[in-house]
């Protein structure tokens, strides 16, 4: 729909997620599941009662057609999408609004635009789609700059040549999921990096925050679709060279990927595609032991069997998002490919899993080059749980106007540590919850595995007093964070460091790779203007 826009403070479209009934009901049996007399439902600040501070910076005349310091734009591009930043959108809380929002429309734009923001001394932050959880895009540099420009990606939007020989593409940054997919299609090909933000993200984001795909095996993360990356910073324009593999010295790819918008803007970058899936096949496997689950995870996914989806749901996660019953854990299984049928890596699967205890009472689910559209993977509990995931921003943030805490933080680990993190990171966590909230659930799943350790992805929720919620999840994360790193986890798997993340950042890092980044910060970027306080502090 043409008339549609973003939400200015929240996830998603303008009117989508549940409406007024739906918000009511919801809130009624959160009262009923945590003891409240109530819980009432408010209704976010308007817009046109917004009063933003007074832009400090003014776009010369020469840049100024892309540029605006309208009070949507502004508003819009405060924030990413986390729990704190959605709170503070809710309320109409901008306390530090970009001055400027520039919409580049190719490179020489950009580059005017960070010619001039470096001459006025104004911090820069490129935003992507907005989707970032970490406080990746919020537009609070401090006291040393004369004000903040934004730099919207989303007008380099094209795939702008296709390799079909190599299966390969040079793609524009600013491109969101949906069109990235959209002009692909028509050639048979796929990037197949499906993040849960997929909708509202963008390739230079993904790319700059070295995101996870929905994908749970073998190529999950952005970095391993990556042949070239270009990006132009402050002191002109870093691109590798277009290759398939290369052992000449440290990747410069690796340098730009995970960078965050501190050492310049990623404009486009060459990715490998795959041909479209023709053949799946999905299933449910319920476990009444989690440990048994574990280990047949773990199973699974040495023995080589790379599937598309393997995610492991606690038994509270499979009953919150999948309909399951209480005590049973769920274990989404999916496999894909575009040249064969993958039933016999199912079959292996379910082997496996039923050697620990595993049940598949839905049956597994397949379709072929004749059913591209079929059902399949799309009922049951896996399709409940498929459905409840695309949905989830929107639940979020109705869960906002209750002043509810609602909130995720995920983390990777080595399978002999993970027994001991997940047991001491829900302890930790679940304690906090209960003094900060007075109740709560805290449940886990996991959205990667790898041969040698999963990635568990936790999910935070109790009652907020109004107000207040902003401090009370910050109070949780850092109990959460602490414990992460204590048991031997990263700080983040896939959201990003941010700012938020930044002082377990700090502790994780080796102190000279800190030092060689700075190094690297001051040559790209030598007045600091880029995205500051994210992952180095400018000289």
């Amino acid at each position: 729909m043409p008339d549609r826009r973003r939400s200015w403070w929240g996830w998603g479209w303008e009117g989508e997620g549940p409406d007024r009934r739906q918000k009511e009901a919801i809130a009624a049996g959160l009262a009923a599941r945590f003891g409240l007399a109530e819980l009432a439902v408010a209704e976010p600040a308007r817009l046109e009662d917004l009063d933003l501070p007074r832009p400090r910076v003014e776009p010369p005349e020469s840049i100024s057609r892309y540029c605006s310091s309208g009070v949507y734009e502004r508003a819009s591009h405060s924030y990413g999408k986390s729990f704190r930043d959605v709170v503070r959108g809710f309320r109409g809380q901008m306390d530090h609004p970009p001055d400027v929002v520039a919409f580049p429309a190719d490179e020489a734009e950009l580059v005017s635009v960070l010619d001039w923001a470096t001459g006025a001394g104004a911090a820069v932050v490129p935003y992507g789609g907005g989707s970032s959880v970490v406080g990746g895009v919020e537009c609070d540099p401090g006291d040393r700059y004369a004000g903040v420009v934004c730099v919207d990606l989303g007008r380099l939007d094209r795939v702008l040549e296709v390799d079909r020989v190599s299966r390969a593409a040079r793609i524009q940054g600013g491109v969101l999921g949906p069109s990235l997919e959209e002009q692909l299609r028509p050639h048979g090909l796929t990037l197949r990096h499906f993040p849960q933000s997929f909708e509202f993200s963008s390739l230079g984001g993904w790319l700059a925050t070295r995101s996870g795909g929905h994908y749970a095996t073998a190529h999950t993360h952005i970095d391993d679709f990556v042949e070239s990356i270009r990006m132009v910073t402050p002191a002109g324009v870093l691109e590798s060279r277009r290759l398939p593999g290369s052992g000449a010295g440290p990747s410069p790819d690796r340098l730009a990927l995970g960078s965050e918008g501190t050492l310049g803007v990623i404009t486009e970058a060459w990715m490998r595609l795959q041909d479209r899936p023709r053949y799946r096949s999905s299933a449910g496997v319920r476990f009444t032991d989690y440990g048994d689950a574990v280990a047949a995870t773990r199973q699974v996914v040495q023995a080589g069997l790379r599937p598309a989806n393997c995610r492991l749901l606690d038994d509270a996660e499979a009953a919150l998002s999948a309909g399951s019953g209480g005590g049973v854990h769920l274990l989404v299984l999916g496999f894909e490919s575009a040249d064969h049928p993958v039933d016999g890596p199912m079959t292996r699967a379910v082997e496996i899993c039923a050697a620990h205890g595993g049940q598949v009472p839905d049956g597994v689910r397949t379709s072929g080059p004749d059913q591209e559209s079929s059902e399949a993977g799309r009922q049951g509990a896996v399709g409940a749980w498929r459905n409840a995931f695309i949905r989830a921003p929107y639940s979020r943030d109705a869960l906002v106007a209750m002043s509810m805490i609602v909130e995720t933080f995920e983390t990777a680990c080595t399978w002999d540590a993970f027994d001991d993190l997940h047991a001491g990171v829900i302890s930790t966590v679940e304690k906090a919850v209960r003094e900060v909230c007075g109740a709560g659930t805290v449940t886990c799943r996991f959205t990667h595995v790898y041969p040698d350790g999963p990635a568990p992805y936790f999910s935070v929720m109790g009652p907020g007093r109004r107000g207040s919620e902003v401090s009370q999840w910050d109070e949780i994360k850092a109990a959460a964070a602490d414990a992460v790193l204590s048991h031997g986890g990263t700080i983040t798997h896939h959201h990003a460091v941010g700012r938020d993340h930044r002082p377990w950042y700090d502790q994780q890092r080796p102190r000279l790779f800190a030092e060689a980044l700075k190094a690297a910060k001051s040559v790209l970027d030598p007045a600091g203007v880029m995205n500051p306080g994210v992952l180095v502090d400018p000289s």
